[in-house]
């Protein structure tokens, strides 16, 4: 039998199969654009997916900590119902008593009390004027932010659901352009399920879904008539219907009876967009110059006119210096496969709305999050592991108020044979009106209208219910300590100061934990200023009097820089150890007064009495005549000076001269 022949380019392995650029591979092997936007919109819909447990999860988590907590649903005869409704079937009353809330409450307080910040060190102890300054500008741009308010919130939803999120991004806000932190709902987080590594360095791929008014679309994707022609084409609908005339029930309550859609918006005057942030791959060259030590990377593009060319350049320059060709500094360059950040843009119909390589600095996607514990992938939030014992407290709670509904309390027996003509309404209105006086005859046995009241019976539910207490302590590990509640009568303040500082050793891995969440943003906030700021806008926050030679933008582009997170200046324990500190500088001669009123931070007269120092050495300076202190400023010095006897006489002689 005479075998067929088969054309060569129909067997021949297909070139784009081994193309080792993925986004070129991509594009060939789809049609257009929009298939191949819904290739990755179903590689993001499956990473969607994966997480349905987490949400759900994270849903009955943040019903328990906001005292939602009868809402789980239980199976009674083959009928699926709520603990609410089931109790109220029962006859019962529905009550809760929220617990968990307070312990939360108590994280969050003691985060709030350590006012930690984020510290700028150099690498290069050269460069540290350039680490001050880019920690002067850290501190400006957390501030225009409201950074605190942002990471407490931050810290509730990592103890709720174990997983928080921000997104770092720079833009325009109004009529500000500037750097931008945001808090990303987990709900609307698309993750890597393949993630196994608690650095998140094994990421590839991270995205957000956005549900939008259609003029915010146009105000962050049109940059040209044919954009907005686009965009109005794909959400059309969406554009044609007034925003807010489909809304919740009530303000600030989403409701949740489902798991999110993932293509479909919640309100239909909303405008859908899902970004996706993928690591593509493509040839490159990794390249290193001996003759600068410089190490860098290539495209292949670039290899013949970047590298090639340079060093047959340098060959020629060192035969003409007789310099033999194995002493001429080659740059040597070796093939790699190099991975990249690329983002994408998508509506729910697979339209590339925006699609480029990442454009920062940092050369990753603008997100930080942070899972805990993350061992082998997993999620565990603080609130799960204590919702049992909430709920056996309710139950506790529960029992103990329907055993005091039906015990008796009052009970009236009034034997028929002595009612006489009383009916049993009379009797009862008669009985329980003050004063009131009932006439009856005994009957043949001789027994009258009694009243009995019997105490619930003692089950156990007290000592239960202080047993359960315990355990929440003891998982939580929220102390009395920790809650500010003494351990004994008459317990000393320095006990209790030493004992609520041991408290918080049980919930130290999650405050550091979140404290390197913290890190990573002031990491990413930097390098994102390090690329967009200007010299004047640096100059408007650090002010003229800065070394301008340390302030030029390729000085601080090249300030490799590490960022720490340390406690702030705010805390009472820094601020004693900082002003007793320069007291003594200040005793010892060490500083003058100007020096020690721009250090002392918490002398509420330190700006007016400088001001007025500075006005009189103007004053002096300029030949006139130095007016005197205000004399109220003066004896609110003398009232408000440290308690340090010769410290304050010398101040006060410096003052007064």
């Amino acid at each position: 039998m005479q075998q067929k022949i088969h054309r060569l380019s129909s067997i021949r392995p297909s070139n784009q199969d081994t193309n080792p650029d993925s986004l070129q591979r991509s594009k060939t092997l789809n049609t257009d654009d929009r298939s191949r936007g819904q290739q990755i919109l179903l590689q993001a819909q499956a990473c969607y997916s994966a997480m349905s447990k987490f949400r759900a999860d994270r849903q009955r988590n943040k019903r328990y900590n906001y005292g939602n907590q009868l809402s789980d649903i239980v199976t009674i005869d083959g009928v699926q119902m709520t603990e609410e409704e089931y109790i109220k079937k029962q006859g019962g009353v529905p009550f809760t008593n929220n617990l968990i809330r307070r312990l939360t409450r108590n994280i969050i307080g003691t985060y709030r009390q350590s006012a930690t910040e984020p510290i700028c060190n150099a690498r290069d102890r050269n460069e540290q004027k350039q680490a001050e300054t880019l920690t002067t500008i850290l501190q400006y741009n957390l501030q225009l932010n409201n950074a605190p308010e942002l990471n407490a919130r931050s810290l509730e939803e990592f103890l709720i659901s174990g997983l928080t999120a921000q997104k770092i991004t720079f833009g325009w806000r109004g009529d500000r352009l500037d750097c931008w932190q945001d808090i990303i709902p987990p709900d609307n987080l698309i993750l890597d399920p393949h993630m196994r590594d608690l650095r998140s360095w094994d990421c590839s791929l991270i995205g957000q879904i956005h549900d939008l008014p259609f003029s915010q679309i146009c105000n962050q994707l049109a940059k040209s008539p044919e954009n907005y022609n686009q965009l109005a084409k794909i959400y059309s609908q969406a554009r044609n219907i007034l925003a807010g005339t489909y809304s919740w029930e009530q303000f600030g309550y989403e409701h949740h009876t489902a798991d999110t859609n993932f293509l479909l918006p919640h309100d239909p005057a909303l405008c859908r967009v899902i970004e996706i942030w993928r690591k593509e791959t493509k040839p490159r060259y990794h390249c290193y110059d001996p003759n600068s030590g410089q190490l860098f990377k290539i495209e292949t593009s670039d290899l013949l006119p970047l590298v090639i060319n340079e060093n047959n350049r340098r060959l020629q320059a060192a035969l003409q210096s007789s310099i033999p060709p194995e002493e001429t500094p080659l740059i040597r360059y070796q093939y790699f496969i190099d991975s990249y950040w690329y983002f994408y843009y998508l509506s729910p119909m697979g339209d590339i709305l925006l699609e480029g390589e990442t454009p920062y600095l940092h050369k990753s996607h603008p997100y930080v999050f942070k899972a805990y514990p993350f061992i082998d992938g997993e999620i565990h939030a603080f609130v799960s592991d204590i919702i049992d014992q909430q709920r056996q407290i309710n139950h506790l709670s529960s029992l103990n108020d329907l055993i005091m509904r039906s015990s008796s309390k009052g009970l009236l027996l009034v034997p028929r044979g002595s009612m006489g003509n009383l009916t049993e309404q009379q009797i009862a209105n008669t009985w329980a009106r003050p004063g009131g006086v009932l006439i009856v005859d005994p009957d043949r046995q001789g027994n009258l209208p009694h009243q009995i009241s019997s105490s619930a019976v003692n089950i156990g539910i007290n000592e239960a219910l202080a047993t359960q207490l315990k355990f929440l302590e003891d998982i939580s590990g929220i102390n009395n300590a920790l809650q500010g509640k003494p351990n004994f009568s008459g317990e000393s303040g320095s006990h209790a100061q030493i004992m609520a500082q041991n408290s918080t050793a049980s919930i130290a891995d999650t405050l550091e934990t979140f404290n390197d969440f913290q890190t990573q943003i002031a990491y990413k906030t930097i390098k994102t200023i390090q690329q967009y700021y200007t010299t004047d806008k640096i100059l408007n926050i650090v002010g003229q009097t800065a070394d301008t030679t340390t302030l030029t933008p390729q000085k601080i582009l090249t300030t490799e820089i590490d960022t720490s997170v340390n406690p702030g200046k705010k805390t009472p324990v820094y601020r004693a150890l900082a002003n007793d500190f320069y007291m003594a500088l200040f005793q010892q001669q060490a500083i003058n007064v100007e020096q020690l009123l721009q250090s002392v931070s918490d002398i509420p007269f330190a700006d007016e009495l400088l001001q007025s120092i500075r006005s009189q050495r103007q004053q002096a300076q300029q030949g006139q005549t130095p007016q005197n202190l205000p004399p109220q400023l003066i004896q609110q010095a003398q009232q408000t000076l440290p308690a340090n006897p010769q410290a304050t006489t010398q101040l006060q002689q410096i003052i007064k001269q």
